[in-house]
């Protein structure tokens, strides 16, 4: 049921499938494109934050992969091939008045900021609905490091999730956190990266420049009631650069952060 689901929400929503709504909404050709409730939703969540961030958390600018590989390589994009692919990167070019999406030619949606998160909160609903309240099974979902607790707490410590070292390494937790509830969600560099001439490029990328976003934590992990409101926090504060903790402070949420 659980796995079922979370193939759904991949094969829904997933850049890379060239027959889901993303697909059809991608298509040069296709026009404006008419979309159920679900993906109505998460373009208004993402319009949202698009707001909350000052344009900086934008769906369109997944095209800036095209230029960008964080795998770890030294591979820079040059400044012309950044600048031309940032004709094609801005949320307010595109026409979305619900349910009908528009978008210019050679523009894109890409819904992986929120997707995985998404993804891990309907998992633990359907978990937590088929425990139900009784005292009994608890359960942590984790999609790569996204997590939710569904079902009762476990008593008495809850789940002891642990947040990677900067160094890398698997096998040590720079911290140890005791999940009783709630959600976790984590932003930051440590697999995608680019390492040029002792400079680290984060895959965090600012789509009003098109480069990666300067003077953020190396990770930011934040607690939640949800993982979709996890991710919003961390990604957000990611994209603040050196202002990070500073925002997540002032907006009262629990997080920790690597630098």
């Amino acid at each position: 049921m659980v796995s079922t689901e979370a193939w759904r929400v991949e094969d829904k929503f997933s850049r890379y499938r060239p027959d889901n709504v993303v697909a059809r909404i991608n298509d040069d050709g296709s026009g404006a494109v008419s979309v159920d409730a679900e993906t109505a939703d998460l373009i208004d969540f993402a319009e949202t934050l698009f707001s909350l961030s000052d344009g900086r958390f934008d769906i369109t600018s997944g095209v800036l992969r095209r230029a960008w590989t964080f795998d770890g390589s030294d591979k820079v994009p040059g400044d012309d091939d950044v600048r031309e692919l940032l004709d094609i990167v801005g949320w307010p070019r595109v026409t979305w008045q619900r349910p009908e999406i528009s978008l210019p030619p050679g523009m894109q949606i890409d819904f992986g900021g929120i997707g995985k998160e998404y993804a891990v909160d309907r998992a633990a609903r359907l978990i937590g609905d088929a425990i139900g309240d009784a005292p009994g099974p608890s359960c942590l979902v984790n999609f790569g490091g996204d997590l939710a607790v569904a079902g009762p707490a476990r008593a008495p410590q809850g789940w002891q999730v642990g947040i990677e070292s900067l160094s890398g390494d698997d096998k040590s937790a720079e911290r140890r956190i005791n999940l009783k509830a709630g959600a976790l969600a984590t932003s930051g560099d440590a697999r995608r990266f680019v390492l040029r001439d002792g400079l680290r490029y984060s895959h965090i990328l600012d789509p009003t420049t098109g480069w990666p976003v300067v003077g953020a934590p190396r990770s930011i992990t934040v607690a939640a009631d949800t993982c979709t409101e996890a991710g919003m926090l961390a990604t957000l504060a990611m994209l603040k650069g050196h202002d990070a903790e500073g925002w997540l402070t002032e907006a009262g949420a629990q997080f920790w952060a690597l630098r």
